[in-house]
């Protein structure tokens, strides 16, 4: 029986690469489709698993289209901001479409924002625009939800103030928040590129935990008290996103600060939460707790 091909677009990224170990190691065969000018170091780390490189020229559809051939899913782990989200990831589609793949899985990974209005994320609503033509295209899609990386608790994600024990939350303290890590989102995704029933949206979280619960999760991960510290209600934290976007816009950055925290809004906002979970779809994922990614930190 012949292995099935999925094509992975972004493979030389963190998430992408683990996408792709995941894929191999459930006996896919996986080609990364890359640009021409792709560095060969970033390449090594791929051949060496054993994955295929097709380097093409993203301007041409038909080398495109020649590097989906005879895939049952392509999967895009693409990341950045209109180039990569909506223009790259159409190029993508078209030639999917144009090699007669059945199955596509867009580069969504996040909370759930088909729940929220647009304007409230800049880098949310590039992936919405994306599912513009992704819905009008001849192709079956599947969007991998996850909420937020744990491990953005461990550094980027002002949460867990780990010099002042104390966790930090904006507007509701019992607000569940979703957290997924990157290995458990990539395993998931990989066994979603293989089932050839998967539906439209797949949602998943390691953990859901309120700012209440992290309290605990956090003493006994990091073997001290922490406490809550309220930082102020949801309208205050938009109105210092407005003033951070003001006077820092990095418009060309894909995570600036301000838009770190518009994600903080979202997820305590609420309404991009993630239900029903779809963790038991796939057997024999453990997930990974938020406890266990903060213990990493003391044992770091």
């Amino acid at each position: 029986m012949s292995k099935s091909i999925i094509v992975l677009a972004g493979a030389t990224g963190n998430l992408g690469g683990r996408i792709a170990k995941a894929l191999l190691d459930r006996g896919a065969e996986v080609r990364a489709v890359v640009r021409r000018t792709t560095a060969p170091d970033k390449l090594a780390p791929l051949q060496a698993l054993g994955v295929t490189v097709a380097a093409a020229d993203w301007r041409n559809a038909g080398e495109l289209a020649a590097a989906c051939a005879g895939a049952s899913c392509v999967v895009s782990a693409l990341n950045g901001l209109r180039e990569a989200i909506v223009d790259a990831q159409t190029l993508l589609l078209d030639a999917a479409v144009r090699a007669g793949v059945p199955r596509f899985i867009p580069s969504d990974y996040s909370l759930d924002f088909t729940k929220l209005p647009p304007g409230t994320n800049r880098n949310l609503d590039l992936r919405r625009e994306f599912h513009g033509p992704l819905e009008k295209a001849a192709i079956a899609a599947t969007s991998v939800l996850n909420g937020a990386f744990a491990e953005l608790l461990t550094a980027q994600m002002p949460m867990v103030l780990f010099k002042w024990k104390r966790v930090l939350y904006w507007g509701n303290a019992d607000q569940k928040l979703d957290f997924t890590t990157i290995d458990n989102t990539a395993a998931f995704t990989a066994a979603a590129a293989l089932d050839p029933a998967a539906p439209r949206f797949l949602r998943i979280a390691g953990d859901q935990l309120s700012a209440r619960d992290m309290v605990g999760v956090a003493s006994d991960a990091l073997g001290a008290p922490f406490r809550l510290f309220r930082a102020g209600g949801l309208g205050m934290l938009g109105a210092i996103i407005k003033i951070a976007r003001t006077v820092a816009p990095a418009e060309g950055q894909v995570f600036p600060p301000w838009q770190g925290m518009q994600y903080m809004h979202n997820m305590f906002d609420g309404r991009g939460m993630l239900a029903p979970l779809d963790n038991e779809r796939y057997p024999g994922i453990r997930w990974t707790k938020a406890g266990e990614v903060l213990a990493t930190r003391r044992a770091g």
